[in-house]
């Protein structure tokens, strides 16, 4: 009888555990500190408010590097970033005075784009290059000067892949060692390696599921949905795949941010 009455108090003691708090926003200064003094690595959602087909909702780019960040840090320790929401992108064009950019020329860069240019709906995040370089440095001069040591950035593609070129550069300026999530993937464990495809669509199943409207997709096949890249959703995407890749990634960044940490000693 004792038995039961102490795994029932263990139970309900779990159940209502608040979990660790790991956003930016929500610390007090007593809190930040503790967390930066165990683990000085933050972590940027790079989002956009983007088209990513009929089924995801405009923000998944955020939604997803936010709620992968959210876990690893809760794993690994550090502090998670607000998201952004603006970014750069390739095939920017202006056209009889409308701009577009990205998604809305997916024919100027892959075959599964196979609709003329238009401004796809809710797509408002483009910035120029210049731009958010500007940003960015702005960003990682703050995190340097509020003492972060480590910085992981992912998210929308075009972003992630600017992370990854300016590395050296940022470690030259304000000595972080800054990175993206790529690497030492496969092409069905990788972190948002395709647009509102497969992968991204199982990650927000996992990680979202009442955000993801498949009924929204034409249910045959044959048609390809409008502003999507990567392997078929309706074919090929699960929660249990999304957690396959969290899975993955999890392990796979904690390793590489410990030993970052122990190069730092």
């Amino acid at each position: 009888m004792k038995i039961w009455i102490y795994l029932i108090t263990i139970f309900i003691m779990a159940a209502c555990s608040k979990p660790e708090k790991v956003l930016y926003q929500e610390l007090t200064p007593d809190e930040f500190s503790t967390r930066l003094e165990k683990c000085p690595v933050a972590y940027l959602p790079l989002g956009t408010l983007e088209w990513h087909s009929n089924h995801l909702p405009l923000g998944s780019d955020g939604l997803q590097s936010l709620g992968f960040f959210e876990k690893l840090a809760a794993e690994t320790g550090g502090i998670v970033m607000p998201m952004l929401f603006i970014g750069p992108d390739g095939y920017d064009t202006l056209i009889n005075g409308h701009e577009y950019y990205g998604m809305d020329c997916a024919s100027m860069f892959s075959d599964q784009g196979n609709y003329e240019i238009q401004q796809l709906r809710g797509s408002a995040y483009w910035v120029p290059d210049s731009t958010f370089d500007m940003m960015m440095n702005g960003i990682m001069k703050q995190l340097k000067r509020a003492g972060f040591k480590v910085i992981v950035a992912h998210g929308h593609g075009p972003s992630t892949n600017y992370i990854g070129s300016k590395a050296q550069e940022f470690k030259e300026k304000y000595d972080l060692v800054v990175m993206n999530c790529w690497g030492n993937d496969t092409d069905e464990l990788c972190l948002m390696c395709d647009h509102a495809g497969a992968n991204e669509t199982s990650i927000m199943m996992y990680l979202h599921p009442d955000l993801v409207k498949m009924e929204n997709l034409p249910s045959d096949t044959a048609v390809w949905p409008l502003g999507m890249l990567g392997k078929d959703p309706r074919l090929h995407a699960s929660s249990k795949h999304g957690k396959e890749i969290i899975d993955f990634e999890l392990k796979k960044m904690k390793s590489v941010i410990n030993l970052e940490l122990e190069k730092l000693q």
